[in-house]
């Protein structure tokens, strides 16, 4: 059990860094916005709060100094510096490294490096260090003991706060304690500690929890600050925050059991009218409990201390608790369920076909049914994987911030579309090559800050990240505003490679395309970011992998785009079923434009012709003379027109079946090597259906000569 807690723990404090990370990137540009400051602050109070509470008292000592630096910001003792923000990433990617691994002496010496240096920084302010807040190590406040803190008055509201652990608690590695103390330390605080529940001694379980507490707590935290105390408890215990109105005003024992709502009016008229103590007559007559009394005289005192105190009006609008509808799920298991519907989905097409053949109204009947609803799990199961590109997207920014470092470039980077959703899995893919390609648009593409002021340019350089649906498709655009592509310098690259004969004509694109080749660049030197010519090689083979493809658009002067077309998911696919010869092979319906007769030309008898189709000239290719399939072809063939994102092309096919759902199963190792194939499927049958590639039989056409022109 405590094993799972520990994990819950380590994925939300991974979390947790991610978020941290997005903070100090957007505090780099925004350095006096008190929102984000306070983001930051809280942060490391709750990775410091949820540590401690695992015996990870070495990352909470460390976060420790972090969260003191901005709470020094917070009072605006310390100002943001880009200084303080490279400070504060590297303390980021030191917890992290200190998440992940056991804590060696040399881990402990970056730690006490990092340390040393955001002391430095902080005292360049003049900064007293009795200004930073100190970590209490008193004992939990005990019934009716308060513990203070300096704060503002002008922003204090009292909460009253009732934790209930569950008797489990102790067992998950949690401990009441401390979650105890970590309130005591955030303002003034009354404990009261219930002990009711404590059974006789010779039925007392060592690792039960048998106490619970009420804590009203003044404080300058707000109420998701108190929340954040308890992020790791169990769901089973129960912990209720009330706001506390009225403070300032001498409440009567009375007046606060109402407001609890633990009495009425006429109830509390009906006592006072026997002249005696309000609370012993509540008790006597089985109103309310002892302890109740106990804890609302705790209140009263704690109220009262605050109005001799200081003269304080809080008004602060309540907020209504937004109560979390949502749960972490093992993505291993989410792959499991999407490959088990899939597997229902072919179940679903053998059981259709048998229905056919038997001719049984009923049986038709229930797989009617049957197929809507595995279609309707289908659409819920892959909806769960999906997943905005943002998730991806946030990583980028630190990438862009550090390369911007390192190359002594100015590059800001700007997303759009992070909310365009896309499959778990293929986002997952995605990394690799998106990283490439911000790499090359900051190292390559983007000028020093000097070359972009003699062409006019503003000495800061864009990065654009951009997402976007296109049908079944997703556009990603890594764009940048640097030089564009040396078409010069590509070119003579490629004839001293041999690539190309020297004074061959080729087109622009053919041109831009061959920086995908392994082992091409046109870099001079070589540097710690590029010049290798690894990388974009590696794009291409990433992007086609996913069933995708990568075009380049380039002005020179003016920048350069990268373009790549991203299939939403690698599970599920609508297709179209088409037989060639004797065989089946199905085409993803999401490039399919149009289905229509094919009319032989005298160039028919070529692999690759033409067909004129609505006063387009289109090129086309016959599958069966590319798959060398035997005999004489059908008399109605059909042409299948797909979009290939560029331009249209057609596909000769012998007979169109119909729609069919595609479960996309990994190709043989014996068809690997035969371009024109991303895929196989099994049929309702049982038999193997291969599917085609149209962007790979789109390259095909393009490479080949057409004779018919």
């Amino acid at each position: 059990m405590f094993d799972q807690v520990a994990s819950v723990f380590f994925d939300e404090a991974n979390e947790l860094l991610d978020n941290l990370e997005g903070y100090l990137l957007t505090l780099e540009n925004e350095p006096e916005n008190q929102e984000v400051i306070s983001a930051v602050f809280r942060t490391m109070h709750t990775i410091k709060g949820s540590s401690a509470m695992f015996g990870l008292d070495e990352i909470s000592k460390f976060t420790h100094k972090m969260e003191n630096a901005f709470d020094l910001v917070r009072q605006g003792k310390v100002f943001v510096t880009p200084q303080l923000i490279n400070l504060t990433l590297k303390a980021r990617d030191q917890i992290r490294c200190m998440l992940g691994s056991e804590i060696t002496p040399e881990i402990q010496n970056a730690s006490q490096f990092i340390i040393e240096e955001l002391d430095s920084c902080v005292s360049g302010f003049n900064v007293d260090k009795t200004d930073s807040p100190a970590v209490s190590s008193g004992a939990p406040s005990s019934s009716d003991n308060s513990s203070s803190a300096s704060s503002d008055s002008s922003t204090e509201s009292t909460w009253r706060i009732s934790f209930i652990p569950s008797e489990s608690i102790m067992q998950n590695g949690t401990r009441p304690e401390l979650l105890i103390r970590e309130l005591s330390e955030m303002g003034t605080a009354t404990v009261v500690t219930f002990a009711d529940k404590i059974p006789p001694l010779s039925e007392i379980e060592e690792e039960k929890c048998y106490l619970y507490w009420d804590i009203i707590l003044t404080t300058t935290k707000t109420e998701n600050d108190i929340k954040d105390v308890f992020i790791f408890v169990d769901d089973t215990s129960k912990i209720k925050i009330e706001k506390i109105t009225g403070v300032g005003i001498h409440k009567k024992i009375g007046e606060i059991l109402i407001s609890r709502k633990l009495i009425t009016e006429a109830e509390l008229t009906k006592v006072i009218e026997e002249q005696r103590k309000v609370g012993d007559l509540l008790v006597q007559k089985n109103v309310v409990s002892e302890q109740q009394i106990k804890t609302a005289l705790a209140e009263q005192g704690h109220l009262n201390k605050l109005v001799k105190e200081k003269e304080a009006q809080v008004s602060v609008p309540t907020q209504a608790a937004v109560t979390s509808q949502t749960i972490r799920v093992n993505a291993a298991k989410l792959d499991q369920l999407v490959d088990l519907v899939g597997e229902l989905v072919t179940f679903d097409a053998r059981l259709s076909s048998i229905a056919a053949e038997l001719k049984n109204s009923s049986l038709q009947t229930l797989t009617e049914l049957g197929e809507h609803l595995i279609f309707s799990l289908r659409d819920i199961s892959m909806d769960m994987r999906m997943l905005p590109i943002g998730t991806i997207f946030s990583r980028f920014r630190r990438l862009v911030h550090d390369l911007a470092s390192q190359l002594g470039k100015n590059i800001e980077l700007i997303t759009e579309g992070a909310e365009t959703e896309l499959d778990k899995n293929v986002i997952e893919k995605l990394n690799d090559p998106l990283v490439h390609l911000i790499r090359n648009c900051c190292d390559h593409g983007i000028e020093s800050p000097e070359a972009r002021a003699l062409s006019g340019k503003n000495a800061t350089g864009t990065v654009t990240l951009s997402a976007r649906h296109a049908g079944a498709f997703v556009l990603i655009t890594i764009s940048d505003d640097g030089a564009g592509l040396n078409r010069d310098a590509i070119y003579n690259k490629a004839v001293e490679r041999g690539l190309i004969k020297p004074g061959e004509s080729i087109p622009d694109k053919q041109v831009y395309d061959l920086i995908f080749q392994p082992g091409f660049s046109t870099s001079k030197a070589v540097t710690s970011v590029s010049g290798r010519g690894v990388g974009m090689d590696v794009v291409k083979k990433d992007i086609d992998s996913l069933g995708g493809s990568v075009s380049i658009e380039t002005e020179k002067g003016r920048g350069s785009s990268f373009i790549l077309k991203i299939p939403l998911t690698l599970a599920i696919i609508e297709g179209m079923l088409v037989q060639i010869g004797e065989n089946k092979y199905v085409i993803p319906v999401s490039g399919v434009e149009e289905c229509i007769e094919y009319e032989p030309k005298e160039d028919s008898d070529f692999l690759c012709s033409h067909i004129v189709a609505r006063d387009e000239y289109l090129p086309c290719i016959n599958m069966r003379k590319y798959f060398e399939v035997p005999g004489i072809s059908p008399q109605d063939q059909q042409v299948v027109v797909v979009n290939d994102q560029t331009s249209k092309i057609g596909i000769i096919v012998d007979h169109i079946i119909g729609n069919h759902q595609t479960v996309i199963k990994p190709i043989g190792k014996l068809f690997k090597k035969i371009e024109g194939l991303s895929g196989s499927t099994i049929l309702g049958d049982g038999s193997v259906a291969l599917i085609l590639d149209i962007f790979k039989l789109s390259d095909i056409i393009r490479k080949m000569d057409i004779k018919s022109r």
